[in-house]
């Protein structure tokens, strides 16, 4: 228990480290913009199909369930605010999160442990190339401007499903679904959003750069390393919104006494 315990905390500790070698090296000592670019692409313009459809179906799901649980109550005016607010401040981040965990954060870690059980990272530093800029430092860069880029497509594409299904399905007016947006939907939900979406991009690349980077025993070891990665990315985002929630509503006042509309 004791050793389970201390090799806990040195991992934390060894993960705290290198996150601080990864900001270093990605602001300091910026890799090439080639390099950034291809990660851009591999993120950003790779995922926008999944993001589409999962942003797509949930907005249509929040929309139809909206509508069939106030109608009755003649309070179906206001689905079109219910399917936004939930988009934006809450469902668009966390599932852009957990699908670009899936799609782009295990390829990562896999792609870094196939590297290291290798002996290709060795091989980079015995050319004097730092694996830490050269391998870590785009895809920290990368991930951390397209996640909010991508939380934002998803964001509007749950928008827009809420439309079809509350318009085109179920015939209600298109001005009653948008027009009480720009009344209800706040700055700071916008900001809420948008900080959620960075902090839950930093977590996805740091992770899974870490464990990429700290793989051992070969291609099980790859497997295991891989699927850590992504429950403990999970479970990182998770209890991250958990905190940003209580942090930012508790922020709220600030904000609002400060005169933000």
């Amino acid at each position: 228990m004791f050793s389970k315990c201390k090799q806990i905390l040195e991992s934390i500790g060894e993960y705290i480290l290198m996150v601080i070698q990864m900001i270093w090296g990605a602001t300091c000592h910026p890799p090439k913009w080639s390099l950034v670019r291809n990660q851009l692409f591999d993120i950003g313009v790779m995922s926008l199909p999944v993001i589409a459809i999962t942003g797509l179906s949930t907005g249509m799901v929040l929309a139809a369930q909206a509508y069939f649980q106030l109608s009755d109550k003649g309070l179906t005016g206001t689905t079109g605010i219910m399917v936004a607010k939930s988009m934006l401040v809450e469902l668009g981040p966390i599932l852009t999160a957990f699908m670009i965990t899936g799609r782009v954060g295990a390829a990562i870690t896999a792609e870094l442990g196939s590297m290291r059980v290798t002996e290709q990272i060795d091989a980079l530093k015995s050319m004097a190339v730092d694996p830490l800029r050269y391998l870590v430092a785009p895809r920290v860069i990368a991930m951390t401007l397209m996640v909010p880029i991508l939380t934002v497509f998803s964001c509007a594409m749950g928008i827009f499903g809420g439309y079809l299904v509350a318009v085109q399905l179920y015939g209600m007016a298109p001005h009653t679904f948008f027009d009480p947006m720009p009344i209800y939907i706040t700055s700071f939900d916008l900001i809420s959003g948008f900080l959620k979406s960075f902090v839950f991009g930093m977590l996805i690349v740091t992770i899974s750069c870490y464990r990429g980077m700290n793989t051992r025993g070969g291609a099980a070891g790859v497997g295991k390393s891989t699927t850590n990665s992504v429950v403990i990315c999970y479970s990182a985002i998770l209890l991250a919104n958990f905190m940003l929630t209580l942090g930012l509503n508790a922020s709220y006042w600030l904000f609002y006494s400060a005169g933000m509309p």
